[in-house]
């Protein structure tokens, strides 16, 4: 590349009009900056670091391409697996420490723990800095913390790198609003759900994959298989993800800036309806996910099934074929019609699935699990994809998306907790009475608050069931717009 000459003074004095010796400042001041910076700050934030292609280029703009796209649902499957390979092996992993089943439990409580905490944490960095080096980095440190988690013979250790793995495994979190400003309105909805599918995925495939494992070797091969997917991972980000522009202009210190962001959240939490039904329709439908996944190990391993964990296991790839069908359902319904209407024929279809189990007993053997999950799975989700996608759209979307993770990993929290009482109190009949009940509470949600309505109950302007090509498409890029001014 051909130096930038900087101009003299000789140079800007030729020049009569006040816009020219102002861009020529700039230049000045563009080629001095960086031999102004400290060196170690220069070693880090050296283009040589990055690939050619995925280098800021005033010439182009980064969008939205398949291969991104695939890139970002591949990491974000692996990622969050990482949060899920414990939970089949906890037994072996006690007798491998020589500590009671009760003290191993630590670990995945340890790891969903720093899980929490790096929501809060970390994700505000996505509109602090560039988005490549924060993820970079948070899959470095990931990466690095899992090779202790298979060497450690300390169990001490090892839940205390537990912790740390799960509070740098926040990196999908970043992803999703990304994907969400980049995409083209009228496809926002299908490019979220494709990779929510992957992060679905990577929360389905680890049991079945952790299950067999386990059964037939021994239980950390399941955490060396996990450090090479990360490295996997790490490697495809480090030569494919671009370098997308700083998302402030560097007007603010860190914390000026993180402390602004932070506010920021809290501010719209209060303040803006669609969030606040938004992160309500999350949180209930997260409960009722995680407690039916959380009591079905205790239903199918009870009389008269008596499945052992690898028969366990294998149901979970229910979970894969209902995110396969996801994309579809955003392409031709949560893209074309309102949020309400899109939300509704989902939490219908899995309050029906649930009760067909919940109250039929035995009569249709492992028929009926299938039937609720197939509900549970493929119901439940669908309005957290039209809800993220009504967000993204009107409000800065990472900032929106702190909040809306914040909330789906308390209704998990609350719906394991809630889930496994209700079981031992009254059986699985009792759990899916549970699971009606908060698909009635999200639908109550949903209905509270029609599509034009600006305030934060009624229907005020109409139910608008199809959403105006024009309008909608606008309104995107208006969200858009905004987000990316804010942010």
């Amino acid at each position: 590349m051909a130096p930038i000459r900087v101009p003299t003074d000789s140079d800007i004095s030729q020049h009569s009009s006040d816009d020219e010796p102002k861009t020529s400042f700039v230049i000045r001041e563009r080629c001095t900056e960086p031999e102004n910076k400290p060196v170690w700050k220069r070693f880090i934030t050296s283009q040589k670091w990055i690939p050619r292609w995925c280098r800021q280029d005033p010439a182009r703009e980064f969008g939205l391409t398949t291969t991104l796209m695939v890139l970002c649902s591949w990491s974000s499957a692996v990622t969050a697996a990482n949060l899920f390979y414990t939970y089949p092996v906890l037994n072996k992993a006690a007798e491998s420490f020589n500590v009671s089943y009760q003290t191993a439990s630590q670990i995945p409580q340890l790891l969903q723990a720093g899980y929490g905490v790096g929501i809060l944490l970390l994700c505000p960095l996505g509109d602090v800095f560039r988005l490549r080096p924060v993820i970079l980095t948070l899959l470095s440190i990931t990466t690095i913390t899992w090779f202790g988690l298979c060497l450690t013979p300390s169990f001490h250790a090892f839940t205390a790198l537990s912790f740390i793995a799960g509070f740098a495994n926040v990196s999908p979190q970043l992803l999703f609003p990304l994907i969400s400003s980049i995409a083209p309105p009228h496809r926002r909805a299908t490019a979220i759900s494709i990779v929510l599918a992957g992060m679905m995925m990577g929360l389905a495939v680890p049991r079945v994959v952790a299950g067999i494992v386990t059964q037939y070797t021994h239980w950390r091969n399941i955490y060396w298989a996990a450090l090479g997917t990360q490295v996997l991972t790490l490697s495809a980000m480090f030569l494919l993800f671009p370098d997308f522009p700083r998302p402030q202009p560097e007007t603010k210190n860190f914390l000026q800036k993180y402390t602004h962001v932070a506010r920021d959240i809290a501010r719209m939490t209060v303040t803006k309806p669609i969030l606040a039904h938004g992160c309500t329709v999350t949180f209930l439908i997260n409960a009722a996910h995680a407690s039916f996944w959380t009591t079905l190990t205790a239903h199918l391993a009870g009389s008269p099934r008596d499945f052992g964990p690898l028969q366990i296991g294998l149901f979970s790839l229910i979970a894969v074929g209902t995110t396969m069908l996801i994309p579809v359902y955003s392409y031709l319904v949560i893209e074309r019609f309102a949020t309400y209407f899109a939300s509704t024929i989902g939490l219908v279809y899995a309050a029906v699935s649930i009760a067909v189990d919940a109250y039929t007993g035995n009569a249709l053997s492992i028929g009926g699990p299938i039937v609720q999950a197939l509900g549970i799975d493929l119901g439940i989700q669908i309005p957290s994809v039209a809800y993220r996608t009504a967000v993204y759209r009107e409000l800065p979307a990472n900032r929106a998306n702190v909040i809306f993770t914040a909330c789906a990993f308390l209704g998990q929290l609350a719906g394991t907790s809630i889930g496994n009482a209700v079981y031992a109190a009254g059986g699985w009949a009792k759990v899916g009475t549970f699971h009606i009940a908060l698909t009635g509470a999200t639908l109550v949600v949903v209905l509270a608050r029609g599509p034009k309505e600006e305030g934060w109950l009624g229907w005020r302007g109409g139910a608008g069931l199809r959403l105006d090509g024009g309008l909608s498409v606008e309104k995107g890029e208006e969200g858009a717009a905004v987000a990316e001014a804010k942010v």
